[in-house]
Protein backbone atom coordinates (compact mmCIF):
# COMPACT_ATOMS: atom_id res chain seq x y z
CA UNK A 1 0.00 0.00 0.00
CA UNK A 2 2.72 2.46 0.95
CA UNK A 3 4.81 1.56 -2.09
CA UNK A 4 1.89 2.24 -4.38
CA UNK A 5 1.26 5.63 -2.78
CA UNK A 6 4.92 6.47 -3.19
CA UNK A 7 4.63 5.80 -6.90
CA UNK A 8 1.71 8.22 -7.08
CA UNK A 9 3.62 10.87 -5.22
CA UNK A 10 6.50 10.67 -7.68
CA UNK A 11 4.15 11.06 -10.61
CA UNK A 12 4.22 7.53 -12.04
CA UNK A 13 1.12 6.71 -14.08
CA UNK A 14 -0.23 3.29 -13.21
CA UNK A 15 -2.41 2.79 -16.25
CA UNK A 16 -3.18 -0.84 -15.43
CA UNK A 17 -4.77 0.15 -12.11
CA UNK A 18 -6.83 3.10 -13.21
CA UNK A 19 -7.76 3.03 -16.86
CA UNK A 20 -11.04 4.37 -18.10
CA UNK A 21 -12.85 3.73 -21.38
CA UNK A 22 -10.60 3.22 -24.42
CA UNK A 23 -8.49 6.32 -25.05
CA UNK A 24 -8.69 7.89 -28.49
CA UNK A 25 -5.91 6.91 -30.87
CA UNK A 26 -2.56 6.65 -29.18
CA UNK A 27 -3.38 9.06 -26.33
CA UNK A 28 -1.90 8.17 -22.99
CA UNK A 29 -3.11 9.02 -19.50
CA UNK A 30 -1.73 12.39 -18.31
CA UNK A 31 1.48 12.30 -16.34
CA UNK A 32 0.97 13.18 -12.69
CA UNK A 33 3.28 15.88 -11.43
CA UNK A 34 5.45 14.89 -8.52
CA UNK A 35 4.61 16.33 -5.13
CA UNK A 36 7.21 18.55 -3.53
CA UNK A 37 9.74 16.97 -1.19
CA UNK A 38 8.18 18.77 1.79
CA UNK A 39 4.74 17.46 0.85
CA UNK A 40 6.08 13.94 0.49
CA UNK A 41 7.80 14.09 3.86
CA UNK A 42 4.74 15.53 5.59
CA UNK A 43 2.20 13.17 4.10
CA UNK A 44 4.28 10.05 4.49
CA UNK A 45 4.96 10.81 8.15
CA UNK A 46 1.54 12.09 9.21
CA UNK A 47 -0.65 10.94 6.29
CA UNK A 48 -2.13 14.46 6.34
CA UNK A 49 -4.26 13.43 9.28
CA UNK A 50 -4.55 16.57 11.41
CA UNK A 51 -6.54 19.77 11.14
CA UNK A 52 -4.66 23.05 10.72
CA UNK A 53 -3.95 24.63 14.09
CA UNK A 54 -4.86 28.12 12.94
CA UNK A 55 -5.82 29.79 9.70
CA UNK A 56 -6.33 33.42 8.71
CA UNK A 57 -8.42 32.08 5.85
CA UNK A 58 -9.58 28.47 5.91
CA UNK A 59 -9.90 26.73 2.53
CA UNK A 60 -11.96 23.53 2.26
CA UNK A 61 -12.57 21.48 -0.90
CA UNK A 62 -15.08 18.64 -1.09
CA UNK A 63 -14.43 16.06 -3.83
CA UNK A 64 -17.44 13.85 -4.29
CA UNK A 65 -20.98 13.72 -5.58
CA UNK A 66 -24.53 14.65 -4.58
CA UNK A 67 -23.87 13.51 -1.01
CA UNK A 68 -21.04 16.07 -0.88
CA UNK A 69 -23.57 18.62 -2.11
CA UNK A 70 -25.98 17.60 0.67
CA UNK A 71 -23.24 17.96 3.28
CA UNK A 72 -21.88 21.33 2.14
CA UNK A 73 -24.88 23.12 0.66
CA UNK A 74 -25.86 25.15 3.75
CA UNK A 75 -22.35 25.77 5.06
CA UNK A 76 -22.22 29.35 3.70
CA UNK A 77 -25.49 30.20 5.51
CA UNK A 78 -24.21 28.71 8.76
CA UNK A 79 -20.92 30.59 8.43
CA UNK A 80 -22.80 33.84 7.81
CA UNK A 81 -25.02 33.22 10.83
CA UNK A 82 -21.95 32.55 12.99
CA UNK A 83 -20.27 35.76 11.79
CA UNK A 84 -17.43 33.90 10.06
CA UNK A 85 -16.27 35.32 6.75
CA UNK A 86 -12.78 33.93 6.29
CA UNK A 87 -13.70 30.51 4.85
CA UNK A 88 -13.35 29.58 1.16
CA UNK A 89 -15.32 26.50 0.12
CA UNK A 90 -15.07 24.40 -3.03
CA UNK A 91 -17.43 21.65 -4.19
CA UNK A 92 -16.63 19.27 -7.04
CA UNK A 93 -19.72 17.37 -8.15
CA UNK A 94 -20.47 14.45 -10.43
CA UNK A 95 -23.61 12.39 -9.70
CA UNK A 96 -22.97 9.08 -7.96
CA UNK A 97 -19.21 9.41 -8.36
CA UNK A 98 -17.24 6.66 -6.64
CA UNK A 99 -13.56 6.58 -5.70
CA UNK A 100 -12.91 4.45 -8.77
CA UNK A 101 -14.75 6.86 -11.06
CA UNK A 102 -12.74 9.84 -9.78
CA UNK A 103 -9.54 7.98 -10.66
CA UNK A 104 -10.81 7.05 -14.11
CA UNK A 105 -11.96 10.61 -14.80
CA UNK A 106 -8.56 11.89 -13.76
CA UNK A 107 -6.67 9.55 -16.05
CA UNK A 108 -8.94 10.50 -18.94
CA UNK A 109 -8.71 14.23 -18.21
CA UNK A 110 -12.53 14.15 -18.23
CA UNK A 111 -14.39 17.46 -18.00
CA UNK A 112 -17.40 15.85 -16.36
CA UNK A 113 -17.60 17.73 -13.08
CA UNK A 114 -19.46 20.85 -12.01
CA UNK A 115 -17.21 22.99 -9.83
CA UNK A 116 -18.77 25.39 -7.32
CA UNK A 117 -17.03 27.83 -5.00
CA UNK A 118 -17.96 30.10 -2.11
CA UNK A 119 -15.60 32.97 -1.27
CA UNK A 120 -18.06 35.28 0.50
CA UNK A 121 -20.57 32.83 1.98
CA UNK A 122 -22.43 32.37 -1.28
CA UNK A 123 -22.14 29.51 -3.77
CA UNK A 124 -21.32 30.38 -7.38
CA UNK A 125 -20.76 28.06 -10.33
CA UNK A 126 -17.15 28.28 -11.49
CA UNK A 127 -17.20 25.75 -14.31
CA UNK A 128 -19.86 23.33 -15.53
CA UNK A 129 -17.23 21.28 -17.39
CA UNK A 130 -14.42 21.05 -14.86
CA UNK A 131 -11.68 18.49 -14.34
CA UNK A 132 -10.50 17.11 -11.03
CA UNK A 133 -7.13 18.78 -11.61
CA UNK A 134 -8.76 22.19 -12.04
CA UNK A 135 -10.43 22.03 -8.64
CA UNK A 136 -7.37 20.67 -6.86
CA UNK A 137 -5.13 23.41 -8.29
CA UNK A 138 -7.62 26.27 -8.04
CA UNK A 139 -6.65 27.21 -4.50
CA UNK A 140 -4.17 26.41 -1.77
CA UNK A 141 -6.55 24.11 0.06
CA UNK A 142 -6.10 23.51 3.78
CA UNK A 143 -8.54 20.59 3.87
CA UNK A 144 -9.63 18.23 1.09
CA UNK A 145 -12.62 16.06 1.97
CA UNK A 146 -13.10 12.70 0.25
CA UNK A 147 -15.90 10.12 0.41
CA UNK A 148 -17.08 6.95 -1.27
CA UNK A 149 -20.24 6.73 -3.37
CA UNK A 150 -23.17 6.12 -1.03
CA UNK A 151 -24.07 2.63 -2.26
CA UNK A 152 -20.45 1.50 -1.84
CA UNK A 153 -19.81 3.28 1.46
CA UNK A 154 -20.39 0.19 3.58
CA UNK A 155 -18.51 -2.16 1.25
CA UNK A 156 -14.86 -1.70 2.06
CA UNK A 157 -13.71 -3.98 -0.74
CA UNK A 158 -14.75 -1.22 -3.18
CA UNK A 159 -12.23 1.21 -1.64
CA UNK A 160 -9.16 -0.71 -2.82
CA UNK A 161 -7.09 0.35 -4.72
CA UNK A 162 -9.05 3.48 -5.55
CA UNK A 163 -8.77 5.41 -2.29
CA UNK A 164 -5.00 5.06 -2.34
CA UNK A 165 -5.03 6.12 -5.99
CA UNK A 166 -7.15 9.18 -5.24
CA UNK A 167 -5.04 10.21 -2.25
CA UNK A 168 -1.99 10.10 -4.51
CA UNK A 169 -3.74 12.27 -7.10
CA UNK A 170 -4.73 14.86 -4.46
CA UNK A 171 -1.23 15.01 -3.02
CA UNK A 172 0.41 15.31 -6.43
CA UNK A 173 -1.62 18.47 -7.19
CA UNK A 174 -1.31 19.98 -3.73
CA UNK A 175 0.64 23.17 -3.06
CA UNK A 176 0.10 23.18 0.71
CA UNK A 177 2.62 21.14 2.74
CA UNK A 178 0.21 21.24 5.69
CA UNK A 179 -2.75 19.83 3.75
CA UNK A 180 -5.27 17.88 5.81
CA UNK A 181 -7.15 15.01 4.19
CA UNK A 182 -10.58 14.41 5.75
CA UNK A 183 -13.33 11.86 5.18
CA UNK A 184 -17.10 12.30 5.09
CA UNK A 185 -18.94 9.33 6.54
CA UNK A 186 -22.12 9.12 4.48
CA UNK A 187 -25.51 8.05 5.83
CA UNK A 188 -27.67 4.95 5.54
CA UNK A 189 -30.71 5.14 3.28
CA UNK A 190 -34.27 5.57 4.51
CA UNK A 191 -35.86 2.31 5.54
CA UNK A 192 -38.28 2.50 2.59
CA UNK A 193 -35.61 3.49 0.05
CA UNK A 194 -35.88 2.02 -3.44
CA UNK A 195 -32.23 2.76 -4.33
CA UNK A 196 -30.77 -0.21 -6.22
CA UNK A 197 -27.68 -0.26 -4.01
CA UNK A 198 -29.77 -0.81 -0.88
CA UNK A 199 -30.10 -4.51 -1.73
CA UNK A 200 -26.42 -5.04 -0.84
CA UNK A 201 -27.45 -4.32 2.76
CA UNK A 202 -30.60 -6.44 2.73
CA UNK A 203 -32.68 -3.25 2.33
CA UNK A 204 -32.07 -2.65 6.03
CA UNK A 205 -31.09 0.79 7.33
CA UNK A 206 -29.38 -0.43 10.48
CA UNK A 207 -27.36 -3.00 8.58
CA UNK A 208 -26.24 -0.33 6.12
CA UNK A 209 -25.34 2.08 8.92
CA UNK A 210 -23.28 -0.54 10.76
CA UNK A 211 -21.55 -1.50 7.51
CA UNK A 212 -20.60 2.15 6.92
CA UNK A 213 -19.22 2.42 10.45
CA UNK A 214 -17.07 -0.69 9.97
CA UNK A 215 -15.78 0.54 6.62
CA UNK A 216 -14.78 3.92 8.06
CA UNK A 217 -13.04 2.29 11.02
CA UNK A 218 -11.16 0.04 8.59
CA UNK A 219 -10.24 3.07 6.49
CA UNK A 220 -8.89 4.93 9.49
CA UNK A 221 -6.70 1.97 10.44
CA UNK A 222 -5.36 1.58 6.90
CA UNK A 223 -4.85 5.23 5.97
CA UNK A 224 -4.76 7.10 9.27
CA UNK A 225 -7.39 9.56 8.01
CA UNK A 226 -8.39 10.64 11.49
CA UNK A 227 -10.25 13.83 10.54
CA UNK A 228 -13.79 12.56 10.15
CA UNK A 229 -17.05 14.30 9.31
CA UNK A 230 -19.53 11.80 10.80
CA UNK A 231 -22.57 12.91 8.82
CA UNK A 232 -23.94 9.37 8.79
CA UNK A 233 -24.09 9.23 12.58
CA UNK A 234 -25.50 12.75 12.83
CA UNK A 235 -28.35 11.74 10.50
CA UNK A 236 -29.02 8.61 12.58
CA UNK A 237 -29.10 10.86 15.66
CA UNK A 238 -31.65 13.25 14.14
CA UNK A 239 -33.76 10.31 12.94
CA UNK A 240 -34.11 9.30 16.56
CA UNK A 241 -34.88 12.84 17.68
CA UNK A 242 -37.25 14.48 15.19
CA UNK A 243 -40.14 13.32 13.04
CA UNK A 244 -38.88 13.97 9.49
CA UNK A 245 -39.86 13.24 5.91
CA UNK A 246 -38.66 9.76 4.89
CA UNK A 247 -35.96 9.50 7.56
CA UNK A 248 -34.62 12.99 6.78
CA UNK A 249 -34.36 12.27 3.04
CA UNK A 250 -36.20 13.71 0.05
CA UNK A 251 -36.20 10.53 -2.04
CA UNK A 252 -35.04 7.73 0.22
CA UNK A 253 -31.33 8.52 0.02
CA UNK A 254 -30.56 12.21 -0.71
CA UNK A 255 -31.07 14.38 2.37
CA UNK A 256 -34.22 16.41 2.69
CA UNK A 257 -33.85 20.13 2.07
CA UNK A 258 -34.66 21.04 5.67
CA UNK A 259 -33.50 19.06 8.70
CA UNK A 260 -31.41 16.63 6.65
CA UNK A 261 -29.15 19.12 4.95
CA UNK A 262 -29.18 21.40 8.00
CA UNK A 263 -27.90 18.57 10.23
CA UNK A 264 -25.24 17.64 7.67
CA UNK A 265 -23.97 21.22 7.40
CA UNK A 266 -23.84 21.50 11.18
CA UNK A 267 -21.72 18.34 11.23
CA UNK A 268 -19.22 19.82 8.75
CA UNK A 269 -19.17 23.02 10.84
CA UNK A 270 -18.55 21.14 14.10
CA UNK A 271 -15.93 18.81 12.63
CA UNK A 272 -13.88 21.23 10.51
CA UNK A 273 -14.62 24.86 11.27
CA UNK A 274 -15.34 25.19 15.00
CA UNK A 275 -12.08 23.47 16.07
CA UNK A 276 -10.04 25.96 14.02
CA UNK A 277 -11.99 29.23 13.92
CA UNK A 278 -14.40 28.78 16.81
CA UNK A 279 -17.79 30.41 16.44
CA UNK A 280 -21.31 29.35 17.29
CA UNK A 281 -24.45 29.24 15.18
CA UNK A 282 -27.21 31.30 16.86
CA UNK A 283 -30.51 29.52 17.48
CA UNK A 284 -32.29 31.82 15.04
CA UNK A 285 -29.31 32.53 12.78
CA UNK A 286 -30.37 30.40 9.83
CA UNK A 287 -33.80 28.78 9.64
CA UNK A 288 -35.80 26.99 6.94
CA UNK A 289 -39.44 27.71 7.81
CA UNK A 290 -41.20 26.35 4.72
CA UNK A 291 -42.40 22.77 4.35
CA UNK A 292 -43.02 20.64 1.27
CA UNK A 293 -42.59 17.06 0.09
CA UNK A 294 -38.79 17.40 0.13
CA UNK A 295 -38.38 19.65 3.17
CA UNK A 296 -38.85 19.12 6.89
CA UNK A 297 -38.90 22.71 8.20
CA UNK A 298 -36.22 24.01 10.54
CA UNK A 299 -37.56 26.40 13.17
CA UNK A 300 -35.58 27.32 16.27
CA UNK A 301 -36.39 24.11 18.14
CA UNK A 302 -35.44 21.96 15.15
CA UNK A 303 -32.27 24.00 14.60
CA UNK A 304 -31.19 23.30 18.17
CA UNK A 305 -31.94 19.58 17.74
CA UNK A 306 -29.97 19.42 14.48
CA UNK A 307 -26.95 21.13 16.00
CA UNK A 308 -27.07 18.84 19.04
CA UNK A 309 -27.29 15.78 16.79
CA UNK A 310 -24.26 17.00 14.85
CA UNK A 311 -22.22 17.87 17.94
CA UNK A 312 -23.01 14.49 19.51
CA UNK A 313 -21.86 12.73 16.33
CA UNK A 314 -18.56 14.60 16.32
CA UNK A 315 -18.02 13.60 19.96
CA UNK A 316 -19.15 9.98 19.46
CA UNK A 317 -18.86 9.21 15.73
CA UNK A 318 -19.35 5.44 15.79
CA UNK A 319 -22.55 5.11 17.81
CA UNK A 320 -25.98 6.71 17.89
CA UNK A 321 -26.43 9.12 20.78
CA UNK A 322 -29.69 9.19 22.75
CA UNK A 323 -32.27 11.81 21.81
CA UNK A 324 -31.33 15.10 23.49
CA UNK A 325 -34.26 17.39 22.83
Amino acid sequence: MMNHLLLRLFGVVLISCCTGPQLRGAELAPQRPAASASTQEHCLSTRCGTLPRTADTLRILGVGNSFTDDGMMYLPELLQAAGIGQVILGRLYYPGCSLEQHCRFYDEGATNYIYYKSTDNKWVTVNEHATLTEALEDDRWDIVVLQQASHFSGRYETYDPWLEELIGIVLSHNSNPDLCLAWQMTWAYAQDSDHGGFAAYGNDQQRMYQSILHAVQHLQRDYDLQVLIPTGTAIQNIRGTLLTHRDATRDGYHLDLGTGRYTAACTWFEALIAPILGGRIPDDGFLIPHEDAETTPVHEAEAVACRMAAAAAVRVPFAVSPATR
